[in-house]
């Protein structure tokens, strides 16, 4: 949150582009206020110069409240202007110019929010969040968009010397910005809150399929995992057949059957040298005749 400015004719003109009666300078409270940046914040997420600008169109026009509750009567004030603010002195994390996205809101003078009106200029209602929906998050280590395909790299960690965190991109609808506590943007003072811009029956079309293959993959990973266990069996006591060990870990789920495989590598870790003299003791002698057989010594 920034200063008030002058209410000047100009200014009264733009806002009375939202108003079905004309009002006058006396009737209306005008702040400016920074909306969002172009930093990488506390989620270790950004918006690109390219939705800042997107975004700086989106906003003419909306509502603020509070806390993001979407109610009427939590309606406080309507943004009015807004501007794109460069500082090329000041860098972001990730060594670009910072830019901000600003804005310039206005009240209506009410006996009813006298108070907020002295709290904004005191300092004490300061922190905004923007709500907006954005339809590419894109991964800065390898370029994905996550919204369409997933990536190991993870947010906040380093991939050698460089951070991961994700690039909001191409915002398609600004729904309100509010009041808030706690700022997650630190440089801006701002919480930011976004959702994807798709359709719901898009997005659970997405996740059911996704839900699908995951499904496949760890099936497989416990088919592997059982036959693990078989040949681990082999070198237990008393010693499990096949039919043994499927009825045994038919219903076991991935995380009994990890524990079960470790136990049973444990126990060959422990046993190895015993089990290693018992392996030589079958030696299977090519075949000969009684007679030879008597003649010939063998070495176990």
């Amino acid at each position: 949150m920034e200063k008030s400015f002058p209410v000047t004719e100009k200014v009264m003109d733009m806002i009375n582009r939202y108003t079905i009666d004309p009002l006058k300078p006396e009737d209306v409270f005008c702040f400016s206020l920074t909306l969002c940046d172009n930093d990488i914040d506390r989620d270790n997420e950004r918006f690109s110069d390219r939705a800042l600008s997107e975004l700086a169109k989106l906003f003419v026009g909306k509502t603020g409240i509070f806390d993001h509750d979407p109610t009427s009567s939590g309606q406080t004030a309507r943004i009015f202007s807004t501007a794109l603010v460069t500082d090329d002195t000041r860098l972001t994390l990730d060594g670009k110019p910072y830019t901000a996205l600003t804005a310039k809101a206005y009240m209506v003078k009410t006996s009813s929010n006298a108070d907020l009106i002295k709290e904004i200029n005191g300092g004490i209602k300061k922190e905004v969040s923007v709500s907006c929906a954005v339809s590419k998050h894109i991964c800065s280590v390898c370029g994905c968009d996550k919204t369409k395909q997933s990536c190991s790299h993870i947010k906040g960690r380093y991939y050698g010397e460089k951070l991961c965190f994700v690039t909001l991109e191409e915002p398609t609808d600004a729904y309100e910005w509010s009041f808030v506590a706690v700022p997650a943007q630190q440089n801006a003072g701002v919480t930011k809150r976004h959702e994807l811009a798709q359709d719901t029956s898009k997005q659970l079309t997405k996740l059911k399929n996704r839900l699908g293959d995951a499904s496949k993959k760890l099936a497989a990973a416990a088919e592997h995992i059982k036959g693990e266990i078989l040949k681990l069996s082999y070198f237990c006591t008393p010693f499990y057949t096949a039919d043994q060990v499927q009825a045994m870990t038919e219903e076991m789920d991935i995380y009994r059957l990890l524990e079960l495989r470790k136990k049973l590598e444990n126990f060959v870790q422990s046993h190895s040298r015993q089990l290693m003299l018992s392996e030589k003791s079958f030696v299977t002698a090519p075949e000969k005749d009684d007679e030879d057989l008597e003649n010939e010594n063998y070495t176990i």
